[in-house]
């Protein structure tokens, strides 16, 4: 199991505008730094894969005890799949199927995400919330951008009118300056006026990494997007985390059969499984096949 808890990483949860709407802002600072460094992303790639996290995080803080979910970001860009996995618990990991990815930045001079993951594809959610069956999820790439998928996808897959924001500031070096987003959603028998009020605010809105840079919080970018009209419920640490062990890849081998891990051990001799979500490499040598490979063998009625 690798589990990393950024320093100031937190996610805050709140209430305004008379219960009209619900909102949620985090720092993920901290989580996309280790998601960078886990996989060697580039520029490009790590902003993408860090607003995927972000809002991972935050989809996770609408679940309950157990609960957890996959997004699973399709685009025909030169990225690939990112895939994010989060919890209720604040815990989340990723990865993306091309790390190196960068790209020219854009006229703005901005890192060129929508390039990267492709402008066309889905966006695929998968929540596991104890049932006999996950919900699932579905719908298409609108901008890839990632903040505008995310709204979108709650408008038409939730039926929940929201905004989503997402940012990552990559420094000069590859590393990590700042990461976060916000997450806010009119509830039902919100008043006409709120919803103005929000689409006004949105348009005042600095970007996300503009008013972390400039030392604001979750708690400070809640009271900005609610004229300071929030009732702040609580507040939870992100962390990376990743559940990964020598032990579950064990089974997964003992799982691949008999004749699998006989002709691994024949014409390898050894094996190497490395964990997509954070890296880990588990090596496995002749000894260990072997052994692997009698758990592997139907047992025999005495």
């Amino acid at each position: 199991m690798n589990e990393s808890r950024g320093a100031d990483d937190v996610l805050v949860r709140g209430i305004a505008w008379g219960g009209g709407l619900r909102a949620y802002a985090v720092r993920t600072t901290g989580l996309a730094g280790e998601l960078q460094r886990r996989h060697g992303t580039y520029p490009t790639a790590t902003a993408a894969l860090g607003r995927a996290a972000t809002a991972g995080a935050m989809m996770g803080a609408m679940l309950k005890g157990e609960e957890k979910l996959t997004i699973q970001v399709k685009g025909d860009g030169p990225l690939g799949q990112i895939v994010v996995d989060a919890n209720a618990k604040g815990e989340v990991r990723g990865y993306v199927d091309n790390p190196q990815v960068h790209l020219p930045v854009s006229a703005q001079g901005k890192l060129d995400v929508a390039g990267a993951v492709g402008r066309s594809g889905y966006i695929h959610i998968v929540k596991d919330l104890g049932l006999k069956e996950p919900y699932r999820g579905s719908v298409p790439i609108v901008s890839g951008e990632l903040g505008e998928d995310f709204t979108y996808y709650f408008a038409s897959s939730e039926q929940t009118p929201s905004a989503v924001g997402l940012g990552v500031l990559v420094d000069v070096d590859g590393s990590v300056l700042h990461a976060g987003g916000f997450l806010l959603q009119i509830m039902p028998g919100a008043e006409e006026q709120d919803i103005t009020r929000l689409e006004q605010r949105l348009q005042e809105m600095p970007h996300v990494t503009s008013l972390l840079d400039r030392g604001e919080t979750p708690e400070s970018i809640l009271r900005f997007l609610t004229d300071d009209d929030v009732q702040l419920l609580d507040a939870m640490p992100i962390v990376f985390k990743c559940y990964c062990s020598r032990e579950r890849v064990e089974r997964t081998l003992v799982s691949m059969g008999e004749a699998e891990l006989a002709a691994l051990i024949e014409e390898d001799g050894r094996a190497e499984v490395t964990c997509h979500f954070c890296n880990s490499a588990y090596e496995f040598d002749r000894h260990d096949l072997e052994r692997l490979l009698e758990q592997a063998k139907p047992k025999q009625d005495v």
